[in-house]
C-alpha cells in the first residue's frame, strides 16, 4: 500500500510540466478537448507505468538489498537529470490529427521520462511492485487529465522552475540513498 501511495504522489509531482503534459495540453488547445486524445493519453500512461513497474519488479529480486538501494539511487539520479536538463516540448507547428501518431510519440516520451524512472525505482524498492505501477499510472493519468483540461493555460504556469526544484530534490534523495 505504501508503494502505491508513494508512486501516486510522486508521479503527480514529477509529472508537473512534463513533455507528455505539454503535448496533451497543446493538442487540447489547438484541436479542442477531444475525448479520444484524453483516452489515448491515459492508455499510454497506464502502459508506460506498467512497463516501468514490470521492469522494476524484474530487476529487484536479482540484487542484494544494498545493490537494490544503489539501483534505486541511480534511477532516481536519472530522473533528477531528466528534470534538470530536458525542457518540455514546444508546441508543434502543425499538430497531427492522427491519433496513432499522437499515441506513438506520447508513449515514446513517457517511457523515457522522469515519472517512469520514479515508478521503476519505487517498484524495485517496494514489496508490492504492482502497487507502485498502479499508483504511477493513476497519478500520471490525473496529471494528463489536468493538462487536457488546462489546454493553453498550462503554458502560463512557471513549470520550468518547479521542475528544476523537483529535480534538485530528487538528486538529493538519490545522493542520500547512494551514500
Amino acid at each position: 500500500m505504501a508503494g502505491f501511495l508513494f508512486a501516486l504522489l510522486a508521479s503527480m509531482v514529477v509529472s508537473l510540466g512534463a513533455r507528455d503534459q505539454a503535448i496533451v495540453a497543446s493538442l487540447s488547445a489547438r484541436q479542442g478537448a477531444r475525448g479520444a486524445v484524453l483516452a489515448i493519453a491515459v492508455l499510454c500512461a497506464v502502459l508506460s507505468a506498467a512497463a516501468a513497474g514490470w521492469a522494476g519488479a524484474q530487476a529487484a529480486p536479482l540484487l542484494a538489498p544494498r545493490a537494490r538501494a544503489m539501483l534505486v539511487a541511480m534511477v532516481l539520479g536519472l530522473a533528477a537529470l531528466e528534470l534538470l536538463v530536458v525542457r518540455p516540448l514546444r508546441k508543434p507547428a502543425e499538430p497531427t490529427h492522427s491519433l496513432f501518431a499522437f499515441a506513438a510519440v506520447l508513449l515514446a516520451q513517457q517511457l523515457t521520462d522522469a515519472t517512469r524512472f520514479v515508478v521503476f525505482a519505487l517498484a524495485a524498492a517496494s514489496v508490492l511492485p504492482w502497487g507502485a505501477a498502479l499508483g504511477g499510472a493513476l497519478g500520471s493519468a490525473a496529471m494528463l487529465l489536468a493538462a487536457w483540461s488546462a489546454g493553453e493555460e498550462l503554458e502560463s504556469w512557471p513549470l520550468l522552475a518547479v521542475r528544476r526544484g523537483i529535480g534538485l530534490l530528487l538528486a538529493a534523495i538519490a545522493l542520500y540513498l547512494a551514500f
